[in-house]
């Protein structure tokens, strides 16, 4: 029996290499999908065109707020409502609660304040802006 080596060789350092970037790519593609599937946001219409229900004002606490679907929903003074989007602004996963006025991410632990300005981690910049509009004790996406 005869072993043929006249095919392509592939050196140890070569294969080290594909190794550490195959590496790479599987550890990228899993911190941009942390938190589950990546969702496209919700249309600020229903099916009829009319502006979406997003929560009540009685479900805001003041100095808190609700994470309802891709959006934020904060009172930091009592009647002043604010949204933002649930996407961290450092790699794009979802904050997840929101404790002691913070606004808070899973991934690598940025925290923003109920205004949506960064307190504290890696994050870049502001969460970004959502439109809502209170009409009644209902807070409306527009």
């Amino acid at each position: 029996m005869s072993i043929d080596n006249t095919g392509p060789r592939v050196d140890r350092r070569a294969a080290l290499a594909g190794a550490g970037v195959a590496a790479t790519a599987l550890t990228l593609a899993a911190c941009s999908s942390y938190g589950g599937t990546e969702t496209t946001p919700a249309a600020p219409e229903d099916a009829s065109g009319q502006p979406r229900e997003l929560a009540k004002t009685g479900d805001i606490p003041v100095g808190g707020g609700i994470i309802t679907g891709d959006t934020v929903i904060t009172q930091p003074t009592e009647g002043v409502y604010q949204g933002f989007s649930s996407t961290c602004t450092h790699l794009g996963c979802k904050v997840n609660e929101i404790v002691d006025g913070l606004i808070k991410c899973p991934c690598h632990k940025s925290d923003f304040r109920l205004d949506g300005t960064v307190d504290s981690g890696p994050a870049p910049r502001p969460l970004d802006n959502r439109s809502i509009r209170v009409d009644g004790d209902r807070i409306l996406s527009s």
